[in-house]
């Protein structure tokens, strides 16, 4: 009954919204006309509201992007023609909306606030969205499988490594810490459908992944059960709410239609995902191309996390700084022998969780395809390349300290051990934009350094 009253007293709140922004059209053409610069300041009071109408003004379909409110007769004209109010739909996709809150937040036994506004919630294991997939139903998780030969980690995980655990909490054992996903993280997605996905697209690196811009390395022609590498995480610019950049490791079989199957970790900013732009900590897979399978983090049943220690989805801290110090982190992604599973592994041992082998029809056996790299979308703004940074925002040349890398790239053979890779190949398919040198030394290993500022006096 409180559910059925509180999404009656939003509809009539919104409703009450409508007539306000009826009220501040009809003052704007008012104002222009007697050049009074305070009408519209009296039309009406929705103090808190006033900042947020602007982005709901069309959001009686609850699927376009936001708009903002123009002066100019024709914009007017079209709003208003636009602004037909639809009760009824505004409450189904209401419900719709709590219905998946409601699957994908599991109770907490205990919540931490973080300093960046997140809510991480401590879930009982075996109550993760992992174990809403059928195959998972009162399960709990495995565990821990054996480790690559050759996995030799050095150091430790530092004691900091995410924003919400500075204040020194954290989930007790037996629970493992999730990002708590708000109303306002659904609202910023193109759809309720397709919240928590990849839009789908190429993968082949070249030119023709419309939107997508890389520079990778990557190796093919083998059977790879597993890959490792070492990142340093920056904060990049992202020029709005539609992009993204992010730098990751990707795990592929099959071919690069609709039976795509990869498996994906590393960090991103993503205004659209997270509503800020903090460097985070992301997963990520799909068995068919990013069609109806898959999604980021634990936002569908799949990855099954293990580690009371990590939140996927989280902000990562510290982050690395321009002729500053650097930080990064460590991700090993490998098949269990034994369960055919995919276990994820962050920093020095620590176990973050696995895919099970279920999920996946190519990636059941072995990987084809390891990528390293940075992505980023290109939405074009005013026709013209976006100013989206990659990695540190600066070119490869800049080198240490300066521009993003990768090192000590391995990847795991039939045998299960660690071993170097024999064939690294780099490719940028838009180098005035963003762009990647690769190497190898007795330090790193193999190498590369990748990223950049996006558009410039080459890059237009």
């Amino acid at each position: 009954m409180d559910a059925t009253w509180n999404i009656w007293r939003f509809v009539d709140r919104r409703r009450r919204q409508y007539r306000c922004i009826q009220m501040l059209t009809h003052v704007a053409e008012e104002t222009r006309q007697k050049n009074s610069s305070n009408m519209a300041s009296s039309c009406c009071k929705i103090s808190p509201i006033i900042p947020v109408f602007v982005g709901f003004l069309l959001v009686a379909s609850w699927v376009g992007p936001v708009v903002s409110l123009s002066t100019s007769s024709e914009t007017e004209g079209r709003l208003r023609a636009n602004q037909t109010f639809r009760p009824g739909e505004e409450l189904q996709k209401w419900k719709r909306i709590n219905a998946l809150l409601s699957k994908v937040n599991k109770p907490a036994a205990k919540t931490i606030q973080s300093p960046d506004g997140d809510l991480i919630d401590c879930v009982l294991s075996h109550q993760q969205p992992a174990f809403d997939h059928p195959q998972l139903k009162g399960q709990k998780p495995l565990d821990p499988p054996e480790r690559p030969k050759g996995h030799n980690p050095t150091g430790s995980v530092p004691e900091i490594f995410q924003s919400w655990t500075i204040s020194g909490d954290s989930c007790p054992e037996g629970t493992v810490p999730i990002r708590r996903t708000r109303e306002e993280d659904v609202l910023r997605a193109s759809s309720i459908r397709r919240f928590g996905r990849k839009v789908r697209r190429p993968v082949r690196r070249d030119s023709s992944s419309t939107g997508h811009e890389h520079a990778v390395g990557f190796v093919m022609g083998d059977q790879y059960y597993g890959a490792k590498a070492s990142l340093n995480v920056w904060a990049p610019h992202v020029a709005n709410q539609y992009e993204f950049s992010l730098s990751q490791m990707w795990v592929i079989s099959g071919s690069f239609g609709d039976d795509l199957n990869t498996i994906e970790a590393g960090w991103q900013v993503s205004p659209e995902l997270y509503g800020d732009n903090y460097p985070r900590f992301f997963t990520y897979w799909t068995t068919d191309a990013y069609q109806a399978t898959g999604c980021y983090n634990l936002l569908c049943s799949g990855f099954v996390q293990t580690n009371n220690k990590i939140a996927i989805g989280a902000a990562i801290s510290p982050i690395s700084s321009y002729k500053g110090g650097q930080f990064d982190i460590s991700l090993l992604v490998w098949k269990d022998p034994k369960h055919g599973n995919w276990w994820l592994e962050f920093g020095s041992g620590l176990l973050v969780g696995y895919w099970p082998s279920f999920l996946f029809s190519h990636l059941r056996n072995h990987a084809s395809m390891v990528q390293f790299g940075g992505e980023v979308v290109n939405s074009r703004p005013g026709g013209v390349h976006t100013a989206t940074q990659m990695g540190s925002g600066h070119f490869a040349g800049e080198g240490f300290g300066k521009a993003s890398y990768f090192r000590n790239l391995q990847v795991v053979d039939w045998d299960n051990s660690l071993i170097p890779l024999s064939n690294l190949r780099v490719l940028a398919d838009h180098p005035n934009c963003y762009d990647i040198q690769g190497g190898s030394n007795g330090v790193w290993g193999n190498y590369f350094y990748y990223g950049g500022p996006g558009r410039n006096v080459r890059c237009p």
